[in-house]
């Protein structure tokens, strides 16, 4: 039943800026003394399309009381992605038990080159140009978290600096230091490549 639902943009009838994605709907059988009482768990990714994005797990008799909270505990539970005007600042790999993630920032225009509930993490953080792949379990619960976890290791080049208390010229040089004063993420290749440098 999982699959009928996967990737389906949700709404919950009431106003928010957020961006809601179901990415699973699974329903469960527990076998009692009565006969099976069934359930359901849904898998929740939402963003705000802007650099945050959180995911969740809901459960409930019915599905649209699964799909509600498992928003409520992704809103909860949202995260801040560095950005570099469209993509990400530097590759990551992660393995997170039997998921391997990597994420390599792309050139503009060049899309979001992934697929399943990676995708769904990918778009509702507002990453447009990204490309990704993803090893080991087929899970979309384990991807997911694995996705969100790579995505918490990222650093912008500034941030590097600062938290090494250096000037940005002496983690990637002067150029490619202007090239992110100059427009704060509009040359988004210049500065990627800047903060994969640092990696």
């Amino acid at each position: 039943m999982g699959s009928r639902y996967a990737q389906r943009p949700y709404s919950s009838g009431e106003r928010s800026d957020l961006a809601e994605r179901v990415v699973r709907v699974n329903r469960v059988a527990k076998v009692v003394k009565g006969g099976r009482k069934f359930s359901f768990s849904a898998l929740i990714v939402v963003g705000d399309m802007n650099g945050r994005v959180g995911a969740g797990i809901g459960k409930a008799r019915e599905v649209t009381e699964a799909i509600r909270k498992g928003m409520e505990v992704a809103k909860r539970n949202m995260i801040t992605v560095p950005m570099v005007g469209t993509t990400i600042p530097h590759e990551v790999r992660l393995k997170l038990g039997s998921a391997r993630i990597m994420l390599k920032p792309a050139a503009p225009g060049t899309g979001v080159i992934s697929g399943g509930a990676m995708r769904a993490v990918i778009e509702s953080a507002g990453i447009k140009d990204i490309l990704t792949k993803s090893h080991g379990t087929n899970n979309p619960i384990n991807t997911v978290r694995a996705t969100l976890a790579a995505l918490q290791q990222l650093r912008t080049a500034q941030q590097v600096a600062d938290l090494r208390s250096k000037e940005i010229e002496q983690i990637v040089g002067r150029r490619l230091a202007n090239a992110y004063r100059r427009s704060d993420g509009a040359e988004p290749a210049a500065a990627a490549a800047a903060a994969a440098e640092v990696k």
